[in-house]
């Protein structure tokens, strides 16, 4: 059995906390000894997805809002917090019916819910994490980057986008002396929560990730060689 990290000097940031994946990842993280901070747009979500961890700092944002997560970045800054990981988790699927059927609406929603919470928390949060002995960006991509489909093309052409900012983001930190931050790119067919499994006895979910295995993963960035994680694409274990 894998020993669970020391993570009891860190400040972790989740953006999207309320969601299956945002609580195993807040459990994991808490587990190892980290200090967590869960970022949702809906307080009563929150509560009720993380009130079993007392020690998590709750807080509500909309991460779509620049200056909103600017000013989530200098109230933290304030009290003395600065992360030193950004685990960013919103997300969401849109699909249609070929390339005919991306419509407008789904693709603004994808941008602004995948790419645009993406650019603002890692914009608002890059020089806390660069300053870091530990600092660490990762987010949750998927499969269909390698192998869209017409019904999924927006879906597809979002997360390529993600993927893209991220890479952008490792070569900054590969760029400081000396290179202590690392950003990494999670990939997923899709994620599986113990919710699904009892709804859904019958099924088998080949090639699904639990969101536990993704925590766990998640969890294991901060113990990582920065230069070797850096810009990489990983798959989770289990």
């Amino acid at each position: 059995m894998t020993p669970s990290p020391d993570l009891s000097r860190l400040t972790v940031l989740i953006a999207g906390a309320s969601s299956q994946a945002g609580i195993a990842t807040a459990e994991a993280l808490t587990s190892a000894g980290a200090r967590v901070i869960a970022v949702g747009s809906d307080a009563t979500r929150l509560q009720r997805a993380l009130g079993h961890l007392e020690s998590v700092d709750q807080r509500t944002c909309d991460l779509t809002d620049f200056q909103a997560v600017q000013t989530l970045a200098e109230e933290l800054r304030t009290g003395g917090t600065a992360p030193d990981g950004l685990i960013h988790l919103v997300g969401g699927w849109r699909g249609g019916a070929g390339i005919a059927g991306q419509s407008d609406d789904d693709y603004e929603f994808l941008h602004r819910s995948v790419l645009t919470t993406l650019r603002n928390t890692s914009r608002a949060f890059i020089g806390d994490l660069t300053r870091s002995p530990r600092g660490r960006l990762a987010i949750v991509s998927a499969t269909a980057v390698d192998s869209p489909t017409a019904g999924n093309a927006s879906y597809a052409a979002i997360k390529a986008a993600a993927e893209t900012w991220v890479r952008a983001v490792a070569q900054e930190f590969a760029a400081a002396e000396p290179q202590r931050g690392a950003a990494a790119i999670v990939v997923v067919k899709a994620l599986l929560d113990d919710a699904m499994r009892a709804e859904h006895p019958e099924r088998r979910f080949p090639g699904y990730t639990h969101v536990r295995d993704l925590a766990a993963t998640m969890t294991g960035l901060f113990e990582r060689d920065p230069a070797d994680l850096n810009g990489r694409r990983l798959h989770p274990a289990g």
